[in-house]
């Protein structure tokens, strides 16, 4: 990957941590920015395929995300970050770090939880909560694990941005 990409998307991540931590938000100045300087950038570069490339990974970062949008698990922000991510780095590499992202966002609330309740309590919660939902549906589940404070899942996108780029890619590539 490119210095420049990576000098971009640092400074979207590191704009977008400080914005999560500071007010439980990622503004949409941020991530649409990042979106339009992802599509002119690589339509600059390489013409239209750039363009179609960009667009291919800001659909990918943006659908990636999105039904963890609609169950009410992260905000609309989250999905707009990840979607520019997406629109710099591509589809596969999107693809790539929005799942790292993800597998960072289940140890951020595992260890959420854990700090909360304890471990022990956490394994209980986890147990009843997977045998409720088995038995009388997902609603159980989330009466079961909600903690008293909101995750912060932009920090996950970007811990999970940061594993990739730092040459983490578990899938080949």
């Amino acid at each position: 990957m490119e210095s420049a990409t990576v000098a971009l998307l640092t400074v979207v991540l590191v704009t977008a941590t400080y914005t999560d931590l500071r007010s439980s938000r990622i503004p949409n100045s941020l991530t649409f920015t990042a979106m339009a300087i992802g599509l002119i950038t690589h339509a600059y570069l390489t013409g239209a395929h750039g363009i179609l490339f960009s667009l291919e990974g800001l659909g990918v970062g943006l659908g990636l995300f999105l039904l963890l949008y609609a169950s009410g698990g992260i905000g609309a922000g989250d999905v707009k970050l990840m979607g520019a991510v997406g629109a710099i780095v591509g589809p596969y590499d999107a693809l790539i770090a929005g799942l790292l992202a993800i597998l960072v966002g289940g140890v951020y609330a595992l260890g959420a939880m854990c700090f909360q309740w304890g471990v022990i309590a956490t394994g209980r919660k986890l147990v009843c909560a997977a045998r409720g939902t088995l038995l009388a549906g997902g609603e159980q589940w989330t009466q079961e694990l909600r903690l008293p404070f909101r995750l912060r899942y932009g920090l996950a996108i970007v811990g999970g941005t940061l594993l990739f780029l730092a040459g983490l890619h578990p899938f080949g590539g």
